[in-house]
């Protein structure tokens, strides 16, 4: 039996969202036809994440026509059968105006890893990404 607390869920949830860059987002077109793909994210909690993708990317499609998705985190690297994930459902959707803002300013992550800090005019207007 498991012994796992929902204190220890949270802090290992945390630990697996903090120590990851990508997601896997699970969208599905106007035919219920699902879709997955990898998308670097910022975490702002355990339960809101930011990423930047192309607006002509399938999951960008998808989700203009239906808002809800699924999400899952995971480290690749562990050796077979160790692995352990978070799971999630929730809506997702373009930000604009104060959500914008906020999300500027948390994408990318804090500690960079790598990605470059995002201009409002990369992701409004005519560019072809949006947050």
């Amino acid at each position: 039996m498991d012994a796992n607390t929902p204190d220890d869920i949270a802090v290992h949830a945390r630990a697996i969202i903090e120590a990851n860059l990508y997601l896997t987002l699970g969208t599905t077109d106007p035919d219920g036809r699902p879709w997955t793909s990898p998308v670097y994210f910022a975490p702002v909690s355990a339960r809101e994440f930011y990423w930047m993708s192309a607006t002509d990317a399938r999951h960008s499609r998808n989700l203009a026509e239906r808002p809800q998705v699924s999400m899952v985190i995971f480290d690749s690297t562990v050796a077979p059968y160790h692995g352990r994930a978070v799971y999630a459902v929730g809506e997702a959707w373009e930000l604009s105006h104060s959500d914008l803002d906020r999300a500027l300013g948390a994408y990318p992550r804090p500690d960079g890893r790598g990605a470059t800090p995002v201009t409002r005019e990369e992701v409004t207007a005519l560019a072809p990404y949006r947050l």
